[in-house]
């Protein structure tokens, strides 16, 4: 699963992708600075993992990750190929869920592309790109659904419904987000298309460092134009995290988040944010082997999780041996949790919750 980072040109995408990946995007002061897509695999911080570790002492640990993508500016004009428009906007189709960088700071120094700071115009001229690139995409599967859709074809006359609701929302600059349908047309119609901004997506508020803590105007302008989204706001002081992740020492770097007044470094809270906006959660496996985060999609069953370790693992599912992490924590050790009788056995409709320490039994 991939989160896509996208923005306008020199709002601090490539700048927080390091921050993330640790990976050295070119990172400067001019557009089109990234022009392929650089990808990060990225370990999501988990403190649940290193309780399980100090509990089990294993040879070692692995924790989940998610892969970030940090996709070039978009310009006004990319669905019509402006800039990179085409290249960029592929990338963009290829990703599950997109952080999208607002500039919320002022700061003479660094160009913006349209003249002056207003994050609310940019996240137009964003969402107007996308948009366009949906409505393409909706025109050219309607020319094929309307000819079957005359013939009589029902299934073909369903899909024409959806297509020009979906249609009529693009045109007046709404995104396929913000539609309701029904699962079945979820599942037929809507997310086969892979529309951009049917997505999820998280803005994140680039601020400078004195509004890392409670935000400036920018943000709130922010919050208040996207309210009816059911999205996530994140503030980041992309430049400070930059700053913090040079320094080599944790005393240091916990050092400098308390003197800005921060708990943890944002770009940790921005990769846990970005795997539940990817819809996924952990389960554990402990053992003195390795203490391991296994990531599942929300609603999972046992099978599928198990799955997750090895397809022979789901085929051949029997059952699965699943201790609450609570549990797990407070009585110290398995052998401690079974003694009380808080071991649970699981079937094959189990639905696997996030922290779950699990054990599969199989036969192949």
């Amino acid at each position: 699963m991939k989160a896509g980072i996208v923005g306008l040109p020199n709002v601090g995408k490539s700048t927080l992708f390091n921050c993330l990946s640790n990976a050295k995007a070119q990172s400067a002061n001019f557009p089109f600075c990234t022009i392929e897509p650089n990808i990060g695999v990225v370990n999501v911080p988990d403190p649940r993992l290193e309780k399980l570790e100090a509990l089990v002492n294993p040879e070692r640990v692995l924790p989940a990750t998610v892969e970030i993508v940090d996709i070039a500016g978009l310009v006004k004009g990319a669905s019509k190929g402006e800039g990179l428009g085409n290249q960029f906007l592929a990338n963009i189709r290829e990703t599950d869920a997109i952080l999208h960088v607002l500039r919320c700071f002022n700061n003479d120094n660094i160009i913006h592309v349209d003249g002056s700071v207003d994050p609310i115009r940019d996240k137009e001229t964003i969402d107007m790109e996308l948009q366009l690139k949906d409505l393409e995409t909706v025109d050219k599967k309607l020319e094929k659904v309307k000819r079957a859709s005359r013939t009589g074809n029902k299934e073909a006359q369903k899909e024409e419904a959806i297509l020009l609701k979906i249609k009529d929302a693009l045109e007046t600059g709404t995104s396929v987000r913000a539609l309701e349908f029904s699962d079945e047309e979820n599942a037929e119609f809507v997310k086969p298309a892979q529309f951009i901004t049917d997505k999820p997506v998280m803005y994140v508020c680039n601020v400078d460092e004195g509004a890392a803590v409670n935000g400036n105007e920018y943000v709130d302008r922010v919050r208040e134009a996207v309210k009816d989204e059911n999205a996530e706001v994140l503030v980041l002081a992309v430049g400070t995290e930059a700053d913090i992740n040079e320094l080599d020492d944790y005393e240091e770097r916990q050092m400098f988040l308390a003197d800005i007044g921060l708990e943890e470094a944002g770009a940790a809270k921005l990769i846990r944010s970005a795997y539940k906006l990817l819809n996924q959660q952990t389960y554990f496996t402990a053992g003195v082997k390795e203490v391991r985060a296994w990531t599942v999609d929300i609603g999972a069953t046992g099978p599928q999780a198990a799955g997750v370790i090895h397809t022979d693992f789901e085929k051949g599912f029997i059952r699965a041996e699943v201790i609450g992490y609570d549990d797990y924590v407070e009585f110290g050790s398995e052998a401690k949790v079974k003694e009380a009788g808080k071991m649970r056995v699981e079937g094959k409709q189990y639905i696997v919750k996030d922290g779950d320490v699990m054990h599969f039994l199989f036969n192949v």
